[in-house]
Protein backbone atom coordinates (compact mmCIF):
# COMPACT_ATOMS: atom_id res chain seq x y z
CA UNK A 1 0.00 0.00 0.00
CA UNK A 2 1.31 3.57 -1.05
CA UNK A 3 0.00 6.60 0.65
CA UNK A 4 1.30 10.59 0.40
CA UNK A 5 0.78 10.68 4.28
CA UNK A 6 0.31 7.97 6.87
CA UNK A 7 -0.87 9.10 10.52
CA UNK A 8 0.11 6.65 13.10
CA UNK A 9 -3.27 6.41 15.85
CA UNK A 10 -6.77 6.85 15.54
CA UNK A 11 -7.25 9.03 18.42
CA UNK A 12 -9.56 12.50 18.10
CA UNK A 13 -6.07 14.20 17.50
CA UNK A 14 -4.96 11.96 14.54
CA UNK A 15 -8.69 11.62 12.68
CA UNK A 16 -8.83 15.45 13.33
CA UNK A 17 -5.11 16.16 11.80
CA UNK A 18 -6.31 13.35 9.19
CA UNK A 19 -9.65 15.10 8.51
CA UNK A 20 -7.48 18.66 8.32
CA UNK A 21 -5.00 17.44 5.60
CA UNK A 22 -7.71 16.03 3.16
CA UNK A 23 -9.91 19.23 3.14
CA UNK A 24 -6.18 21.50 2.25
CA UNK A 25 -5.19 18.84 -0.14
CA UNK A 26 -8.10 16.37 -1.23
CA UNK A 27 -5.31 15.19 -3.84
CA UNK A 28 -3.76 14.27 -1.66
CA UNK A 29 -3.77 9.98 -0.11
CA UNK A 30 -4.01 10.23 3.66
CA UNK A 31 -4.51 7.05 5.64
CA UNK A 32 -4.95 6.73 9.30
CA UNK A 33 -3.64 3.14 10.80
CA UNK A 34 -5.05 2.10 14.25
CA UNK A 35 -3.86 -1.00 16.12
CA UNK A 36 -6.86 -0.71 17.92
CA UNK A 37 -10.19 -2.76 16.04
CA UNK A 38 -11.88 0.45 16.64
CA UNK A 39 -10.94 4.25 16.66
CA UNK A 40 -11.02 6.11 19.91
CA UNK A 41 -10.63 3.45 22.16
CA UNK A 42 -7.95 5.42 24.39
CA UNK A 43 -7.57 8.63 25.81
CA UNK A 44 -11.05 10.06 23.17
CA UNK A 45 -12.86 7.63 24.65
CA UNK A 46 -11.89 7.67 28.78
CA UNK A 47 -12.18 11.28 29.59
CA UNK A 48 -14.77 13.47 31.21
CA UNK A 49 -16.03 15.43 28.07
CA UNK A 50 -14.96 18.95 29.21
CA UNK A 51 -14.80 21.40 26.32
CA UNK A 52 -12.15 23.70 27.76
CA UNK A 53 -11.70 27.47 27.30
CA UNK A 54 -8.33 28.12 27.86
CA UNK A 55 -8.12 29.51 31.08
CA UNK A 56 -4.96 27.73 32.41
CA UNK A 57 -2.53 27.91 29.86
CA UNK A 58 0.23 30.70 29.84
CA UNK A 59 -0.26 33.34 27.28
CA UNK A 60 1.10 32.61 23.89
CA UNK A 61 1.87 28.53 24.79
CA UNK A 62 0.62 26.30 21.99
CA UNK A 63 -2.16 25.29 24.59
CA UNK A 64 -3.47 28.23 25.03
CA UNK A 65 -3.47 29.29 21.32
CA UNK A 66 -4.72 25.78 20.13
CA UNK A 67 -7.15 25.78 22.89
CA UNK A 68 -9.08 29.15 22.30
CA UNK A 69 -8.91 28.58 18.39
CA UNK A 70 -10.16 24.57 18.76
CA UNK A 71 -12.49 25.39 21.19
CA UNK A 72 -14.41 27.85 18.34
CA UNK A 73 -14.00 25.16 15.51
CA UNK A 74 -14.97 22.13 17.78
CA UNK A 75 -18.60 24.14 18.49
CA UNK A 76 -18.94 25.42 15.13
CA UNK A 77 -17.89 21.73 14.09
CA UNK A 78 -20.84 20.00 16.64
CA UNK A 79 -23.23 22.65 15.14
CA UNK A 80 -23.36 22.13 11.64
CA UNK A 81 -23.11 18.29 12.15
CA UNK A 82 -25.39 17.74 14.94
CA UNK A 83 -23.23 16.41 17.83
CA UNK A 84 -24.88 17.09 21.08
CA UNK A 85 -22.93 19.68 22.78
CA UNK A 86 -23.74 22.16 25.73
CA UNK A 87 -22.16 25.41 26.88
CA UNK A 88 -22.75 25.26 30.40
CA UNK A 89 -20.01 27.51 32.14
CA UNK A 90 -18.02 25.85 35.05
CA UNK A 91 -16.72 28.27 38.33
CA UNK A 92 -13.26 27.26 39.84
CA UNK A 93 -13.14 27.76 43.14
CA UNK A 94 -10.51 28.36 45.96
CA UNK A 95 -11.27 26.28 49.13
CA UNK A 96 -7.60 28.09 51.73
CA UNK A 97 -7.02 31.67 51.44
CA UNK A 98 -3.42 30.58 50.34
CA UNK A 99 -5.11 29.60 47.11
CA UNK A 100 -6.40 33.07 46.42
CA UNK A 101 -3.12 34.54 44.43
CA UNK A 102 -3.20 31.63 41.99
CA UNK A 103 -7.16 32.03 41.82
CA UNK A 104 -5.70 35.52 40.72
CA UNK A 105 -3.42 34.62 38.38
CA UNK A 106 -5.77 32.78 36.67
CA UNK A 107 -8.31 35.49 36.11
CA UNK A 108 -5.13 37.39 34.54
CA UNK A 109 -4.53 34.51 32.10
CA UNK A 110 -8.00 34.12 31.20
CA UNK A 111 -8.04 37.68 30.46
CA UNK A 112 -5.05 37.60 28.51
CA UNK A 113 -5.85 34.68 26.64
CA UNK A 114 -8.89 36.32 25.18
CA UNK A 115 -11.82 34.39 27.35
CA UNK A 116 -14.68 36.89 27.42
CA UNK A 117 -17.30 37.34 30.53
CA UNK A 118 -14.51 35.28 32.93
CA UNK A 119 -14.81 37.10 36.11
CA UNK A 120 -13.91 36.83 40.34
CA UNK A 121 -17.94 36.33 41.52
CA UNK A 122 -18.38 36.77 45.59
CA UNK A 123 -19.74 34.20 47.77
CA UNK A 124 -23.05 34.69 47.10
CA UNK A 125 -22.95 34.62 42.98
CA UNK A 126 -20.98 31.26 43.72
CA UNK A 127 -24.19 29.99 45.55
CA UNK A 128 -26.26 31.32 42.23
CA UNK A 129 -24.29 29.07 40.11
CA UNK A 130 -23.58 25.90 42.46
CA UNK A 131 -25.54 26.47 45.52
CA UNK A 132 -23.76 23.57 47.33
CA UNK A 133 -20.50 24.70 46.72
CA UNK A 134 -18.29 26.40 49.65
CA UNK A 135 -14.99 28.45 48.92
CA UNK A 136 -12.94 31.41 50.15
CA UNK A 137 -12.79 32.73 46.20
CA UNK A 138 -14.18 32.11 42.82
CA UNK A 139 -14.16 32.71 39.23
CA UNK A 140 -16.74 32.19 36.77
CA UNK A 141 -15.87 30.90 33.53
CA UNK A 142 -18.88 31.02 30.86
CA UNK A 143 -16.86 29.81 27.80
CA UNK A 144 -16.82 25.91 29.08
CA UNK A 145 -18.94 23.34 28.08
CA UNK A 146 -19.62 19.42 27.38
CA UNK A 147 -19.53 16.80 24.90
CA UNK A 148 -19.08 13.35 23.93
CA UNK A 149 -15.84 13.48 22.46
CA UNK A 150 -16.05 9.65 21.58
CA UNK A 151 -18.88 11.33 19.24
CA UNK A 152 -16.94 13.98 18.37
CA UNK A 153 -14.34 11.71 17.04
CA UNK A 154 -16.67 9.44 15.22
CA UNK A 155 -18.22 12.54 13.30
CA UNK A 156 -14.12 13.06 12.38
CA UNK A 157 -13.53 9.98 11.01
CA UNK A 158 -17.15 9.99 9.17
CA UNK A 159 -15.80 13.36 7.38
CA UNK A 160 -12.61 12.51 6.82
CA UNK A 161 -13.34 9.17 4.49
CA UNK A 162 -16.41 11.50 2.73
CA UNK A 163 -12.99 13.40 1.75
CA UNK A 164 -11.97 10.48 0.57
CA UNK A 165 -9.24 8.87 3.33
CA UNK A 166 -8.87 5.44 4.50
CA UNK A 167 -8.86 4.45 8.04
CA UNK A 168 -7.07 1.24 8.54
CA UNK A 169 -7.92 -0.54 12.08
CA UNK A 170 -6.19 -3.80 13.85
CA UNK A 171 -2.57 -2.61 12.06
CA UNK A 172 -0.53 -2.35 15.45
CA UNK A 173 3.19 -0.62 14.07
CA UNK A 174 5.67 -2.94 14.28
CA UNK A 175 8.44 -1.08 12.40
CA UNK A 176 9.29 1.90 10.63
CA UNK A 177 12.28 2.11 8.04
CA UNK A 178 13.33 5.03 6.25
CA UNK A 179 13.64 4.94 2.34
CA UNK A 180 15.68 6.93 0.10
CA UNK A 181 12.22 9.22 -0.82
CA UNK A 182 9.71 7.44 1.41
CA UNK A 183 9.28 5.28 4.41
CA UNK A 184 7.85 1.81 4.80
CA UNK A 185 5.79 0.68 7.83
CA UNK A 186 5.94 -2.89 8.80
CA UNK A 187 2.66 -3.22 10.87
CA UNK A 188 1.14 -6.40 12.08
CA UNK A 189 -1.08 -6.84 9.28
CA UNK A 190 0.74 -5.60 6.63
CA UNK A 191 3.41 -3.12 4.97
CA UNK A 192 2.72 0.28 4.37
CA UNK A 193 4.83 2.53 2.14
CA UNK A 194 4.43 6.61 2.73
CA UNK A 195 6.13 9.84 1.77
CA UNK A 196 5.50 11.32 4.67
CA UNK A 197 4.62 10.29 8.59
CA UNK A 198 2.60 12.01 11.42
CA UNK A 199 2.78 10.20 14.91
CA UNK A 200 -0.24 10.52 17.08
CA UNK A 201 0.19 7.88 19.13
CA UNK A 202 -0.58 9.24 22.53
CA UNK A 203 0.66 6.67 25.25
CA UNK A 204 2.50 5.06 22.42
CA UNK A 205 3.91 8.51 21.06
CA UNK A 206 7.38 8.05 22.23
CA UNK A 207 7.52 4.33 21.57
CA UNK A 208 6.57 5.24 17.69
CA UNK A 209 9.48 8.39 18.14
CA UNK A 210 11.66 5.72 18.83
CA UNK A 211 11.22 3.14 16.03
CA UNK A 212 11.91 6.65 13.60
CA UNK A 213 15.72 6.45 13.29
CA UNK A 214 15.64 10.36 13.03
CA UNK A 215 13.88 11.28 16.31
CA UNK A 216 15.39 10.48 19.42
CA UNK A 217 14.17 12.91 21.65
CA UNK A 218 14.69 13.85 25.48
CA UNK A 219 11.33 13.32 26.77
CA UNK A 220 9.17 9.74 28.15
CA UNK A 221 5.59 9.04 27.82
CA UNK A 222 4.69 8.58 31.53
CA UNK A 223 0.97 6.66 31.77
CA UNK A 224 -1.22 8.93 34.41
CA UNK A 225 -4.04 6.80 35.87
CA UNK A 226 -7.25 9.23 36.71
CA UNK A 227 -10.02 7.39 38.50
CA UNK A 228 -13.70 8.94 38.67
CA UNK A 229 -16.45 8.13 41.11
CA UNK A 230 -20.46 9.28 39.72
CA UNK A 231 -22.54 10.71 41.88
CA UNK A 232 -25.72 8.66 42.88
CA UNK A 233 -28.90 9.69 40.73
CA UNK A 234 -30.59 10.78 43.87
CA UNK A 235 -27.84 13.51 45.12
CA UNK A 236 -26.82 14.52 41.44
CA UNK A 237 -28.82 17.35 42.36
CA UNK A 238 -25.87 18.38 44.64
CA UNK A 239 -23.78 19.87 41.38
CA UNK A 240 -25.69 22.48 38.71
CA UNK A 241 -22.70 22.06 35.72
CA UNK A 242 -18.92 22.27 36.56
CA UNK A 243 -16.49 22.58 39.64
CA UNK A 244 -13.42 22.98 39.49
CA UNK A 245 -10.93 23.34 41.85
CA UNK A 246 -7.64 25.77 41.88
CA UNK A 247 -5.09 23.55 40.65
CA UNK A 248 -1.30 23.12 41.74
CA UNK A 249 0.89 24.89 39.78
CA UNK A 250 3.29 22.29 40.38
CA UNK A 251 1.44 19.70 37.79
CA UNK A 252 -0.26 19.93 34.97
CA UNK A 253 -3.84 17.93 36.09
CA UNK A 254 -6.75 19.70 37.55
CA UNK A 255 -7.58 18.21 40.32
CA UNK A 256 -10.32 16.34 41.59
CA UNK A 257 -13.36 17.91 40.18
CA UNK A 258 -17.20 17.82 39.42
CA UNK A 259 -18.83 17.59 36.07
CA UNK A 260 -21.82 17.38 34.79
CA UNK A 261 -22.15 14.73 31.66
CA UNK A 262 -23.75 15.16 28.29
CA UNK A 263 -25.60 11.74 28.23
CA UNK A 264 -26.36 12.67 31.92
CA UNK A 265 -25.03 11.77 35.18
CA UNK A 266 -22.40 13.68 37.61
CA UNK A 267 -18.84 12.12 37.80
CA UNK A 268 -16.73 13.35 40.36
CA UNK A 269 -12.77 13.03 40.06
CA UNK A 270 -9.73 11.98 39.03
CA UNK A 271 -7.07 11.60 41.11
CA UNK A 272 -4.05 11.20 39.09
CA UNK A 273 -1.37 7.67 39.85
CA UNK A 274 1.14 5.98 38.25
CA UNK A 275 -0.38 3.58 35.76
CA UNK A 276 1.86 0.25 35.73
CA UNK A 277 0.80 -0.18 32.26
CA UNK A 278 0.68 2.01 29.21
CA UNK A 279 -3.19 1.32 29.19
CA UNK A 280 -3.64 0.53 32.47
CA UNK A 281 -7.23 1.39 33.32
CA UNK A 282 -7.24 -0.77 36.24
CA UNK A 283 -5.78 -0.90 39.77
CA UNK A 284 -4.34 -4.78 38.72
CA UNK A 285 -3.09 -3.59 35.07
CA UNK A 286 0.16 -4.48 34.75
CA UNK A 287 3.08 -4.70 32.16
CA UNK A 288 6.86 -5.46 34.08
CA UNK A 289 8.51 -3.90 30.71
CA UNK A 290 6.28 -0.57 30.57
CA UNK A 291 6.37 -0.19 34.43
CA UNK A 292 10.25 -0.89 34.54
CA UNK A 293 10.49 1.77 31.42
CA UNK A 294 8.67 4.28 33.45
CA UNK A 295 10.14 3.60 37.21
CA UNK A 296 13.90 3.79 35.55
CA UNK A 297 13.36 6.81 33.70
CA UNK A 298 15.42 9.35 35.07
CA UNK A 299 13.12 12.60 34.98
CA UNK A 300 10.07 10.28 36.54
CA UNK A 301 12.72 9.41 39.35
CA UNK A 302 13.56 13.27 40.40
CA UNK A 303 9.54 14.19 40.01
CA UNK A 304 9.12 11.02 42.95
CA UNK A 305 11.83 12.58 44.72
CA UNK A 306 10.56 16.21 44.91
CA UNK A 307 6.68 15.30 44.78
CA UNK A 308 6.14 11.91 46.85
CA UNK A 309 4.29 13.46 49.77
CA UNK A 310 1.84 14.63 46.71
CA UNK A 311 2.51 11.29 44.69
CA UNK A 312 1.12 9.30 48.17
CA UNK A 313 -1.56 11.65 48.86
CA UNK A 314 -3.03 10.38 44.78
CA UNK A 315 -2.39 6.84 46.01
CA UNK A 316 -4.49 7.18 49.62
CA UNK A 317 -7.28 8.63 47.10
CA UNK A 318 -6.86 5.81 44.73
CA UNK A 319 -7.28 3.19 47.48
CA UNK A 320 -9.82 4.20 50.06
CA UNK A 321 -12.98 6.18 49.13
CA UNK A 322 -12.85 7.95 52.61
CA UNK A 323 -9.85 10.10 51.21
CA UNK A 324 -11.61 10.89 48.31
CA UNK A 325 -14.47 12.08 49.51
CA UNK A 326 -12.57 14.15 51.94
CA UNK A 327 -10.78 15.71 49.04
CA UNK A 328 -14.66 16.03 47.13
CA UNK A 329 -16.05 17.66 50.62
CA UNK A 330 -13.00 20.82 50.28
CA UNK A 331 -15.59 21.80 47.07
CA UNK A 332 -18.75 20.21 48.37
CA UNK A 333 -19.16 19.85 51.91
CA UNK A 334 -22.28 18.23 51.68
CA UNK A 335 -21.14 15.04 49.82
CA UNK A 336 -20.95 11.62 51.62
CA UNK A 337 -19.20 8.71 51.04
CA UNK A 338 -22.39 6.85 50.45
CA UNK A 339 -23.53 9.14 47.17
CA UNK A 340 -20.42 7.99 45.37
CA UNK A 341 -20.27 5.11 43.47
CA UNK A 342 -17.65 3.33 41.01
CA UNK A 343 -16.99 5.47 38.17
CA UNK A 344 -14.72 4.91 35.07
CA UNK A 345 -11.11 5.54 34.81
CA UNK A 346 -8.69 7.07 32.12
CA UNK A 347 -5.13 7.08 31.20
CA UNK A 348 -3.42 10.47 30.80
CA UNK A 349 0.09 10.36 28.62
CA UNK A 350 2.29 12.58 30.01
CA UNK A 351 5.49 13.64 28.67
CA UNK A 352 8.10 13.58 31.00
CA UNK A 353 11.78 14.85 30.51
CA UNK A 354 14.98 13.64 31.55
CA UNK A 355 15.28 16.62 34.30
CA UNK A 356 12.36 15.86 36.20
CA UNK A 357 9.96 18.24 34.35
CA UNK A 358 6.35 17.09 33.24
CA UNK A 359 6.07 19.09 30.06
CA UNK A 360 2.94 21.38 30.56
CA UNK A 361 2.46 22.53 26.85
CA UNK A 362 1.89 20.30 24.19
CA UNK A 363 5.34 18.89 22.39
CA UNK A 364 5.41 18.80 18.45
CA UNK A 365 8.56 17.08 16.75
CA UNK A 366 9.52 17.20 13.23
CA UNK A 367 12.66 16.03 11.30
CA UNK A 368 12.23 15.52 7.24
CA UNK A 369 9.44 13.52 6.85
CA UNK A 370 7.97 13.16 9.79
CA UNK A 371 5.96 15.37 12.42
CA UNK A 372 5.51 13.81 16.04
CA UNK A 373 3.21 14.70 18.07
CA UNK A 374 4.75 13.88 21.55
CA UNK A 375 2.76 15.81 24.37
CA UNK A 376 -1.02 16.23 23.96
CA UNK A 377 -3.03 15.77 26.89
CA UNK A 378 -6.14 17.95 27.89
CA UNK A 379 -6.80 20.22 26.71
CA UNK A 380 -6.10 17.87 23.20
CA UNK A 381 -9.37 16.76 22.62
CA UNK A 382 -10.76 20.35 23.03
CA UNK A 383 -7.95 21.41 20.53
CA UNK A 384 -7.50 18.86 18.43
CA UNK A 385 -8.77 20.94 15.15
CA UNK A 386 -6.49 23.94 15.86
CA UNK A 387 -3.89 21.20 16.51
CA UNK A 388 -5.04 19.10 13.20
CA UNK A 389 -4.38 22.51 11.45
CA UNK A 390 -1.12 23.28 12.50
CA UNK A 391 0.28 19.26 11.82
CA UNK A 392 -0.80 19.94 8.70
CA UNK A 393 0.61 22.74 7.81
CA UNK A 394 4.00 21.20 8.89
CA UNK A 395 3.19 18.25 6.96
CA UNK A 396 2.25 20.07 3.54
CA UNK A 397 5.16 22.19 3.84
CA UNK A 398 7.68 19.30 3.42
CA UNK A 399 5.71 18.01 0.00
Amino acid sequence: MRYDITIIGGGIVGLATGMKLKSHRPDLSVLIVEKEPAVARHQTGNNSGVIHSGLYYKPGSLKAKNCIDGYRQLVAFCERHAVPFEITGKVVVATEKEQLPQLNMLLDRGLQNGLVGVRSITREELKEYEPYCEGVGALHVPQTGIVDYKAVALAYAREFEQLGGVILTGNKVLKISNLRDSILLTTSASEIQTRMLVNCAGLYADKIAALHEEVAPDIRIIPFRGEYFKIKKERQYLVKNLIYPVPDPNFPFLGVHFTRMIKGGVEAGPNAVLAFKKEGYKKSDFNLKEFYEAVSWPGLQKVAAKYWKTGLGEYKRSFSKKAFTRALQALLPDIQESDLEAGGAGVRAQACDKFGGLLDDFAIYETAQAVHVLNAPSPAATSALSIGDKVSAMVLAKL
